[in-house]
């Protein structure tokens, strides 16, 4: 019997996206988002979590992140968790958790435009990116040619 690994993400970017291309030809973005919850505590106090994820997205949703994605832009994401172990410059294993996206649709308007939302209007000068081609996360001999000192 398998699992479900599955993550469903809404939040703004804390940077633009880096991306780079890997020894093998792909592609690869990374930048992390932030999502914050809000609640009212015992005492009647509103408070704000925010936590930060890190996003990887390959090849053709790669190039869309390069493509239209910038700081404090919304999506929405889904894909999958995947934790990974990598080994400092001192020598020292370091885990990261990460979130591999398999899709992916832009929030609030497109950042290009001035960052006007137009009330309620979808961008239309961005691609849907919500792109329904499987991304395909390259074999772990090409995971080798990833730089081991990312912060993330």
């Amino acid at each position: 019997m398998s699992g479900v690994n599955k993550a469903i993400l809404i939040g703004n970017l804390g940077s633009d996206p880096e991306t780079r291309t890997i020894e093998s030809g792909a592609k690869v973005a990374n930048f992390s988002i932030a999502t914050t919850e809000r609640y009212k505590d015992k005492e009647n106090n509103m408070v704000e979590k925010t936590e930060w994820h890190n996003i990887v997205m390959w090849r053709g949703l790669a190039d869309v992140a390069e493509k239209w994605l910038k700081k404090g832009s919304q999506v929405y994401i889904e894909g999958r968790i995947k934790t990974r172990k990598w080994t400092d410059k001192d020598g020292v294993d370091r885990y990261s958790t990460d979130i591999v996206a398999e899709n992916m649709t832009m929030l609030g308007g497109n950042p290009n435009s001035g960052g006007s939302s137009g009330g309620g209007q979808s961008q239309s000068s961005a691609p849907s990116a919500s792109q329904q081609n499987q991304v395909n996360e390259p074999t772990a001999s090409s995971l080798d040619d990833i730089d081991d000192d990312l912060p993330f």
